[in-house]
This record gives C-alpha cells, structure tokens and sequence, in this order.
C-alpha cells in the first residue's frame, strides 16, 4: 500500500558539522529550562548574510517563539551565516560578547536545514526550551460540504491530504511519538472514529458503536485512547485500551461532555461538560472517579481544552457574545487569561505555542500563538476553511 508520505525525504537528514576549532566545544547544545511567564516582552534578534527561503524561514521560526527581529544595532542576539550551497549559521550574544553556536547543516532541503538552525537557536536563548521548527501538525479542512484531514509542517507548508472520504471528517489527534491519527469520519455513514497509520496507509475502524464517536484523545504513553460516545443515550467520556478493550465509562450525565484531553502524567483526563446548563471544565482520574471542577475564573463558557505537556497550563476555548477567545488557565484552576480571538486551541511540544483557528472574512485560517509575548503569525494557507488542529508531540 502505498504511503502518504516518507518520512525521511520530507523532513530531510541533517548533518551538522563544526565551523572551525573554535566550535569543537560546542558540540552539545545545553537548553535553558527556565520557565516562561506570562506577559513577556520579544526577545531582540537579528539575521544578517541570509537570503530567500532561508531567510523567510528563520525568520518565521524565530519570531513564532517569541523573539523580534531588529537591527543589529538593536539586537541581543545576532544570527549570521549565508545559504550559498548550504546553510551555515552562527549565534552570538551581543551582551555577553560570546559565540554561542557555529554549524553547517548538510542534507535534505535548505528549507529543513533553516528549521535545524532556527531550532538550534532557539535551544539557546533563554525560557524557549525545545526548537519546534521540525514538527507537524494536523488539521480538517472544509470546502463546500465535505471535510478532509491534512497533515503538514507546522508553518504549514507541504500539507497533504490524510483521507478522501468526500464526506465528513473531524477532530484529528496524534499518537504521541508515532506517525499515527485518529479522527473522526462519516465515511461508513455513522461518525465514527478511525486509526490511520501514515508510515504504511494502513486504515481500521477503530470505535463503531451506535450514535457519536468522536474527539479521540491519546494518553502520553499512546496504551489508551480517552474518547466522546453517545451508545447510552448521550454523550459521555469513555476510555479503552490502545487495542479497544477494556472500554470504560467514566462519565454518567444527561448533558454532553466533549473535547477530552490528557494531563502529561496520564493520570487525569480533562473534558468540557455542560452541567446545570452552564458550560465547565472538570477532570476526572483516567480510571474512574469523582468529578473535579477547574475554575476558570473570569471567564464563561469554557471549552476545547488541550493541557501543556509541561503540566502547568490548561488552554481552552471561551464562547462570548462576540465571538471565541483563546485562553489559558493554571492547571490546577484559578483565574483564566483572555490571550487572543480564536478557537481550537492546540499545544506546540515545547509548553509554549499554540495553534488555533482563527475566523476571517476570507473563511478560517490557522495561526500560531507565542503565549507569553501574544505574537500571532498565520501558518501558510491552503484553499478551504481550516480548523480543528493537532500538534504532533
């Protein structure tokens, strides 16, 4: 069967070499692991002796995690080197006087070899943890009346159609570590959720009882699938087996519950509930047991939640009278922060981007959030109206 893609010729291999004996100590990349705070001011950076796609891309990357580009003049940190043949970069701290990072990067595209230095930098400056340039995300897009999964680079650029089911399809969600999605398709009539292995193509019903299922939502470790079915009557949260055995209720209301979500240790599932008519989040352990409610304070309508892989935060969709607003919350609940209008919020594996919807008279697009600095840029557009996305971690 044939695949959607390989893995390697997309990506590309790189090989980095040292730039001089100067560089041979630097051979180990050391990421600071200082915690973003909310309401950070941009990181000044420049980029000089780049050109064209390169340019564009390292660039885009570094301003996606929160850096400004500026002049030289300006900049703490300055980002040199050239794309003659291949790429070449260096990073030097303007304060500090020190060379930070000397490398060539060898094989695959220029394209990718901008990422792997954007994402090298990146590792270096301060409170940005992991370099996510070399990530994918997935998505639905919607035209006319039916809707398909993609997959793409995180930018957006390469996306490729995942299914062809000219019907509907819905709520994308990644294995985590491997190059497998569930979702959500009308192909056989009835929403029902499916597996699909992108390394081989290969496709299987994954739940098929009477009524929804929907919002498929794997635990860290990829042994479970937490999941939204209506077979006893209305929509509730259940939980099973990789394999699908071992289904477990864990939910028992007349009202919906939707968009379920792991915490990082697997020990919580977090969902959106409706209960008394008023829109909450809760939490309930992922083997059963009492309800928790997370407060949100200060904002209604709570939705869509999706928790960092740090543990510390809680993104979530709000409803308003004028429209959606992503938010953020402190996992354990308190008071919620208004970031930015959009919906379907999404965490980058690094705890501090996120990618969301965002409504425009031009139809729906996606754009990626730097949390602490609220610098917005839009992913690269394809035809159709794009929603529902997915970060790969």
């Amino acid at each position: 069967m044939k695949t959607l893609f390989d893995w390697k010729n997309q990506i590309g291999i790189i090989l980095v070499a040292g730039l001089g004996p100067a560089v041979l100590a630097q051979e180990e990349i050391v990421i600071r692991k200082e915690a973003w705070q909310l309401n950070e001011q941009p990181v000044p950076i420049a980029i000089t002796g780049f050109s064209g796609e390169v340019e564009r891309v390292l660039k885009f990357d570094l301003e996606v995690v929160g850096c400004k580009l500026v002049a030289p003049s300006e900049a703490q940190f300055l980002v040199s080197g050239n794309n003659n043949g291949r790429v070449e970069g260096r990073l030097i701290d303007q304060i500090s006087k020190a060379q930070l990072l000397a490398k060539a990067y060898t094989g695959g595209t220029l394209r990718a070899q901008a990422h792997a230095l954007a994402d090298d930098i990146v590792a270096l400056l301060p409170n940005r943890g992991r370099g996510i340039a070399r990530t994918r995300i997935a998505f639905r897009v919607t035209r006319s009346q039916t809707s398909e999964i993609y997959v793409a680079d995180y930018d957006g650029h390469g996306a490729q159609p995942v299914t062809h089911d000219a019907t509907i399809a819905a709520a994308p969600a990644w294995v985590p570590g491997r190059l497998e999605l569930y979702y959500t398709s009308y192909k056989l009539g009835n929403p029902y959720i499916f597996h699909h292995d992108l390394g081989t193509g290969a496709r299987r019903v994954f739940a098929r009882y009477p009524g929804l299922n929907t919002s498929a939502a794997v635990s860290p470790d990829g042994r479970r699938v937490a999941m939204i079915l209506s077979k006893g009557g209305s929509p509730d949260l259940y939980v099973c087996d990789a394999d699908g055995s071992n289904l477990k209720q864990l939910t028992f209301t007349r009202e919906d519950e939707s968009s379920p979500c792991w915490s990082p240790d697997g020990r919580w599932i977090c969902f959106a509930a409706k209960p008394k008519e008023r829109r909450v989040l809760c939490k309930v352990p992922a083997d059963g047991g009492p309800i928790e409610i997370i407060r949100t304070g200060g904002v209604p309508n709570p939705t869509e939640p999706d928790w960092s892989p740090d543990g510390r935060w809680i993104a979530f969709t709000s409803q308003t009278r004028a429209g959606f607003d992503i938010c953020v919350v402190p996992a354990q609940g308190g008071t919620a922060v208004v970031l930015v209008s959009g919906e379907d919020p999404s965490w980058a594996p690094n705890s501090r981007t996120l990618i969301f919807a965002r409504r425009t008279q031009a139809g729906s697009v996606l754009s990626l959030l730097d949390v602490p600095t609220r610098q917005v840029k839009d992913v690269a557009r394809i035809s159709g109206d794009c929603s529902q996305p997915s970060w790969a971690r």
